[in-house]
């Protein structure tokens, strides 16, 4: 196995488990604490008004990209949702901190206690993650040729 291959095996290891234990750590934590998460989208000034309905979104969103990642078959897929949530996470971040940085995180579990730029550190970083493994899963992609004749692989 090739240097470069031995990198982005282990690229792809660190994406998936990291993407993995975030999700479902977070989407559990937010079921389990549902009253408190969902008080906490309610205050939010951006998505208040979907606060109740995005309470039980995000944490089964999570969940699901989780199943996802769990699926070979499904991996691209649930790299591109990781990254449609994590842009989104951060889009939200961004904007608290721009406009309103005393509101209360609505993150489940420890992730609570990270400071509004210590999240967009962590998802920044997880972005480029996901965008470095999608780019290669694309570029690497293996070709296999097929007899017509015998079905076969040559």
């Amino acid at each position: 196995m090739k240097k470069s291959e031995k990198i982005l095996s282990l690229l792809y290891i660190v994406t998936d488990y990291s993407l993995i234990f975030l999700f479902t750590y977070t989407g559990i934590s937010k079921l389990m604490d549902h009253n408190n998460f969902e008080t906490t989208l309610l205050q939010s000034p951006i998505i208040r008004n979907q606060g109740e309905i995005l309470s039980w979104l995000i944490p089964f969103a999570e969940l699901f990209t989780v199943f996802l990642l769990l699926l070979n078959t499904y991996k691209q897929v649930g790299y591109l949702l990781s990254l449609l949530l994590m842009a989104m996470f951060t889009g939200y971040i961004t904007y608290m901190i721009l406009f309103i940085p005393h509101l209360p995180c609505s993150c489940g579990g420890i992730l609570k206690e990270l400071s509004w730029s210590n999240h967009l550190l962590l998802n920044s970083f997880l972005i480029m993650l996901i965008i470095i493994s999608l780019h290669s899963i694309s570029k690497n992609k293996n070709f296999i040729a097929i007899n017509r004749l015998s079905r076969k692989p040559v």
